[in-house]
């Protein structure tokens, strides 16, 4: 919402940082969260207690610094003391803040929910355990769904299936505990309308409505000859049609005509906490919405006309209480098209910026690289050269190069990476390449070591086993310039590794790491080349939302020699089938992959099941074959030893969880059995399958469904049907959602109210080119100003979410 405000001395404390502890405290069920350093009550007391108070008032100082003393005693309080301490703290945050943040006139849509009528104190203590303090928090607040009330209809015309609303008059009303259970009451009403009867029952579970006093309250508020509405779903019951659990409201009473906020509307449906029903945040909004009156919209006039929106203010009221459903849909589309218009001026301007900064240019061509493409016993698809053409182009140019390679599961985004490395170092930079786990880093520095070494590169790799010695060898080399690249993994990134003049970063599964982290090496040079690389594909759209700021190349075209993989779904009782198989290959000299599920929850249980199976499968299902276990749990020598083995011949099956996912390349394995596939996402599916397939024979992968649901079914046959990444990919993410297959936290996925990145992506196209022809035309917004504050309040909002 625009806001323009004059900004006064303020505590220097995070406040979102503090917020979301506070927040993900209240989501956990306030268990006093273990962070990396230091529990959440720790936390809290140390913030709060060392914060400079002295732009206070003497009564505010005083609440906080009670609140920062009631966190040293936290882990002694009970749950509701817990929950009443956070919900004080989070009210508290958020008055200072304000205060402090204030402008010197009073915004009239940050007013205080307790201050605007029909709401007050009681209802706004309610709605800050939601999070909404002020009218604009409520306003933006949007149904998560909508139950259709509109169609009002007669008794007589009742049938099973549909939702409807009915109107009648009580005709009885018996409210009672339930004989079975004493804590389940049931109140019961005979509705009658000029057509007929129906009979209804409500549940209410909890010993507050088992109460005598409450009872007798709702046969008062029921009374005979009182008019009800009662919407929900038709059903049969043993008395005839019913409404499953319905909504019920009273519409007059004793003479009296009362409004209702559901009978014969689309009613909206929030996210709700315990303590807050349907009703008071129905009623909150309602009272809120008159207000809406003048709403400012920075939206300008000229974008909202070309694309067909509907106005900022008639929005937010359809949103909430749409007329109908096509009013809906324009509301939701506006609201879309503004989350996605803010998020691609905010990348936009951050890519503007990027290209202002200066980087020394690097020389695509020298003899490092004339001598490696000598060396390659193949020659690039058409694919890679047009990428590798793409990067060159890149390090040509005076401004950092900030780009994202994309490529399907053995597609060589190595030989890629490869080229642009020797381009940084035949121009006397050097080279980081940071993976996200041990195994892959290995995988990558034994592939370097295999084709630097005739070019006389030195490569070293540094991990957290890295032995003191060797470390420190490597971090004087590095810091001398005399070591030219470095593999590692997150051991990059740490306090004391230091490099003479780092010039290009390669970040590979980049989407495993955080923005911060990448940020973090990426500041140990001034201003180096970037090139992020995946195998886990995703379609355009969902580049364009978390790389907006980048430059996003696509190897869509696999070597030549790569064998197609047969893929097939078998239930639990075909695993005797999946054995033969293995057998066979085996038999015929070729290696076979045997898949468990990881479940982080319960790591220990896990490794318990991944010792057991293997020893199992030893000794009972392939006792004359060699059977190697690999786990997340090895240390990496043991780690190593056992992927060495497996590559070298000296394994015929490997027993392994999902730290196979990346970086095991071993041509001769041929057949991959995935236990429990319906626990895998299909891209985590895709990726593992991609270790066979990867020599000249015929390969195959078994995912054994141990699910009877239909669902699991349908979706594992995604991946027997097809071999494209990029098409998994995109049935992934409309099957589980983006969050579910990149990780929120991880991928910086911003986090939208409406907008869907699966089923939105025509409206994401439709802001991404306003922005950027907005931005083409006045890049400061100078002629928006309105725009220009509203983009710098959610920008803040938006970026500060995805780097954390």
């Amino acid at each position: 919402m625009p806001r323009t405000s004059v900004r006064r001395p303020s505590v220097s404390l995070d406040w979102p940082r503090l917020q979301r502890a506070l927040a993900i405290e209240t989501e956990r069920g306030f268990c006093n969260l273990q962070g990396k350093t230091s529990r959440f009550s720790e936390y809290l007391h140390q913030e709060l207690s060392q914060a400079p108070l002295q732009h206070l008032p003497t009564q505010v100082r005083d609440r906080w610094q009670q609140t920062a003393a009631a966190y040293a005693d936290y882990p002694n309080l009970s749950t509701p003391e817990r929950q009443h301490l956070v919900v004080k703290t989070r009210q508290l945050l958020y008055e200072v803040h304000k205060q402090l943040t204030a402008a010197p006139r009073p915004d009239p849509w940050q007013q205080s929910l307790a201050k605007i009528s029909g709401i007050g104190d009681r209802t706004a203590d309610r709605l800050a355990k939601l999070g909404l303090y002020t009218l604009n928090d409520l306003i933006y607040y949007f149904p998560r769904d909508y139950i259709d009330y509109a169609r009002q209809v007669a008794i007589r015309e009742l049938e099973p299936g549909q939702t409807v609303t009915l109107v009648g008059t009580v005709r009885r009303c018996n409210c009672f505990t339930s004989p079975r259970n004493a804590k389940l009451t049931i109140l019961e009403l005979v509705l009658q309308d000029r057509s007929g009867q129906i009979r209804l029952s409500r549940f209410y579970a909890g010993a507050r409505y088992a109460q005598r006093g409450w009872q007798e309250q709702q046969k008062r508020l029921y009374a005979p000859q009182t008019t009800v509405a009662a919407s929900g779903l038709v059903k049969a019951s043993t008395y005839g049609l019913t409404l499953d659990n319905p909504e019920l409201e009273v519409l007059e009473h004793a003479g009296a005509e009362i409004e209702s906020l559901s009978v014969g509307r689309i009613v909206p449906v929030y996210p709700l906490t315990e303590g807050i029903s349907p009703g008071i945040l129905r009623r909150a909004v309602d009272r809120v919405l008159p207000l809406l009156s003048g709403y400012p919209d920075p939206l300008p006039a000229a974008i909202a006309r070309a694309h067909g929106l509907i106005g900022l203010e008639t929005a937010l009221r359809q949103i909430h209480f749409p007329t109908d459903h096509d009013c809906l849909a324009q509301a939701r589309r506006r609201l879309i098209f503004d989350e996605f218009f803010y998020l691609q001026l905010s990348l936009l301007q951050r890519r503007r910026q990027h290209q202002q900064q200066h980087s020394p240019p690097v020389s695509p061509q020298g003899k490092l690289i004339e001598q490696f493409y000598g060396q390659l016993p193949f020659e690039l698809t058409r694919a890679q050269q047009r990428v590798v053409a793409e990067i060159l182009a890149d390090l040509q140019q005076p401004v950092p190069m900030n780009r994202l390679v994309q490529g399907d599961v053995g597609s060589g985004k190595t030989v890629v990476a490869v080229i642009t490395l020797l381009a940084a170092i035949q121009s006397g930079y050097q080279a980081a390449l940071m993976a996200p786990t041990e195994v892959l880093a290995e995988q990558h520095y034994r592939k370097l070591l295999e084709w630097l070494t005739p070019l006389h590169l030195p490569v070293e790799v540094l991990t957290g086993s890295v032995r003191t010695a060797k470390r420190r060898q490597i971090l004087d080399q590095l810091a001398t310039g005399e070591l030219p690249l470095l593999v590692g993994t997150h051991a990059l990134i740490q306090d004391g590794v230091t490099f003479a003049r780092l010039g290009l970063v390669i970040i590979d599964e980049q989407h495993r790491f955080g923005v911060a982290q990448r940020a973090k090496l990426q500041a140990k040079g001034e201003l180096p080349h970037v090139l992020t690389m995946t195998a886990t594909p995703i379609p355009r759209t969902l580049a364009l939302t978390l790389h907006g700021d980048l430059e996003v190349s696509q190897i869509d075209e696999l070597p030549p020699g790569r064998q197609p993989i047969q893929t097939t779904v078998l239930g639990r009782g075909d695993r005797p089938h999946a054995y033969d198989l293995i057998r066979r290959e085996v038999a015929q000299g070729r290696q076979a992959y045997i898949i468990l599920p990881l479940v982080e929850e319960s790591e220990k249980l896990d490794l318990k099941s991944a010792i057991a199976e293997h020893d199992r499968l030893q000794s009972d299902i392939f006792p004359n074959f060699r059977v190697g276990l690999l786990h997340g749990r090895m240390n990496p020598s043991e780690k190593d030893t056992a992927i060495q083995a497996f590559a070298k011949g000296e394994l015929d099956i490997l027993v392994a969880t999902t730290v196979v996912e990346v970086g095991v390349d071993v041509p001769n394995a041929t057949v991959m059995l995935i236990e429990h596939a319906e626990r895998f996402g299909l891209s985590q599916l895709h990726q593992l399958r991609g270790r066979v397939g990867r020599g000249r024979y015929p390969s195959f992968c078994i995912l054994l469904n141990s699910s009877r649901s239909d669902a699991a079914k349908q979706r594992l046959n995604v991946l027997a049907q097809s071999q494209d990444g990029f098409f998994i990919a995109e049935m992934d993410l409309r099957l589980r959602g983006p969050g579910e297959v990149l990780g929120t936290r991880q991928s910086g996925l911003p986090d939208f109210a409406l907008a869907s990145l699966v089923d939105d992506q025509d409206c994401l196209e439709d802001a991404r080119q306003a922005a950027a022809d907005l931005l083409a035309k006045d890049p400061e917004l100078q002629a928006y100003p309105l725009l220009r504050s509203t983009l710098k309040q959610r920008r803040d909002r938006l970026l500060e979410g995805m780097m954390n």
